[in-house]
C-alpha cells in the first residue's frame, strides 16, 4: 500500500438519541445520530403499515371522472 495517502482511522463513539452508544471507527470521529437500529421502528417490528388499499381506491375515486369527460 501506498504510504500517507490513507485517512486517519480512528475509534469513535456514535451516540442515539435513545441513550444507546455504538463504539466503531471512523474518519469524523465521535458523532450523535437521532435514529439507531436500536429504536428506529422498522427494526424493531414497531412500524405501523399504512393502508395502501385505501388510498389507492382514493386515487381512482379522484381520476375516473376526469377520464370519462375527457
Amino acid at each position: 500500500m501506498k504510504e500517507k495517502i490513507h485517512p486517519r482511522y480512528i475509534a469513535a463513539r456514535i451516540a442515539c438519541a435513545c441513550g444507546s452508544v455504538v463504539e466503531t471507527r471512523s474518519t469524523a470521529g465521535d458523532f450523535t445520530v437521532d435514529v439507531c437500529s436500536s429504536c428506529h421502528p422498522f427494526y424493531t417490528g414497531k412500524m405501523k403499515l399504512m393502508d395502501t388499499q385505501g388510498r389507492i381506491d382514493r386515487f381512482r375515486r379522484k381520476y375516473a371522472t376526469k377520464e370519462k369527460a375527457s
